[in-house]
């Protein structure tokens, strides 16, 4: 096989897998979930067109052609290690310290971790939900996600817009379906509300959906859209959510939209003292999420 379609993230999979005897004891090597190492090993045993394991109901155990394989990984991938550590003088693990907002951490950040570990397995990430300004002194973050519904810019760094922020109104289908059809906007008051921060957006959304003026009193207020979203997902309300936090519900069937009305409601912004400054692990990881995050660039 040729070195440019080596599927490397497989064999790394199947050499943990294998060396440790465990799918399980791998998978917390590696920092990743059980079920990506059985996938990217059953790819593998795919490719080759031989089993590399007999897999048993709580065990595992190479076949033949497994132990052969993974004795030449093994030695590989030392080799390279031994490699790596001579050139660089220690181990390439790198800390990376990322402060987002509480929104942003609770309902996509945290969530989607896993595919950015996957990715650079070598990055331990440090994660402080905090909606401060980070002033990026020493032992602080190295780079922060924030929200603003005005400000573009803040003293003393540097801000790369992210996504601007569409709030839509989502309800769980079980309580969707308890009550009367949501054929017309004000249907959802036969629920309560569920507010983030204040009831004034709701307002505004009800206005944007063509309903007459609404004055709302009554319904819980959280402070932030995190806590909005598990209230939501559970039945208590209807939320108003940012529609790329909502994204995974919705597919997943948890959450339904019942109207395709949204309202603006400012961007979040990827915040550091220096973009050029930025260290390799901090690199990554904004290219990953400019990559992953559904709404980067709109």
């Amino acid at each position: 096989m040729k070195r440019g379609r080596l599927p490397l993230t497989a064999l790394r999979s199947f050499e943990a897998a294998g060396r440790l005897e465990s799918f399980t004891l791998a998978a917390a090597e590696l920092f990743v979930s059980q079920a990506a190492i059985s996938r990217q090993v059953r790819e593998l045993e795919d490719l080759i067109g031989q089993p590399l394991f007999e897999r048993h109901h709580r065990s595992v155990r190479l076949t033949a052609d497994g132990r052969a394989l993974l004795g030449t990984l093994t030695a590989a991938f030392d080799m390279v290690s031994e490699g790596l550590d001579a050139l660089s003088g220690h181990r390439l693990t790198q800390t990376l310290k990322v402060s987002a907002e509480p929104s942003f951490a609770g309902c996509w950040l945290v969530p989607h971790l896993l595919a950015f570990q996957e990715e650079h397995p070598e990055i331990d990430l440090v994660i402080d939900a905090d909606p401060r300004l980070s002033e990026f002194r020493a032992g602080e973050a190295d780079i922060a996600i924030r929200h603003s519904l005005t400000t573009d810019r803040w003293p003393r760094v540097e801000v790369r817009p992210l996504a601007k922020v569409e709030m839509i109104p989502v309800i769980a289908p079980a309580l969707a379906a308890a009550g009367r059809p949501l054929d017309l906007p004000e249907d959802l008051l036969q629920h309560a509300l569920l507010h983030e921060d204040n009831r004034q957006l709701w307002e505004q959304w009800f206005a944007a959906a063509g309903a007459a003026p609404i004055r709302l009193e009554r319904g819980a207020i959280f402070a932030d859209g995190s806590m909005v979203l598990q209230a939501t997902v559970r039945g208590s309300g209807v939320g108003l959510i940012d529609r790329d936090h909502a994204r995974d519900d919705i597919d997943a069937g948890r959450l339904i939209q019942p109207f395709d009305v949204s309202v603006p409601y400012g961007t979040f912004f990827l915040v550091t003292r220096r973009f050029e400054a930025l260290t390799d692990a901090a690199r990554a990881f904004v290219g990953w999420i400019e990559r992953s995050y559904p709404g980067a660039g709109r």
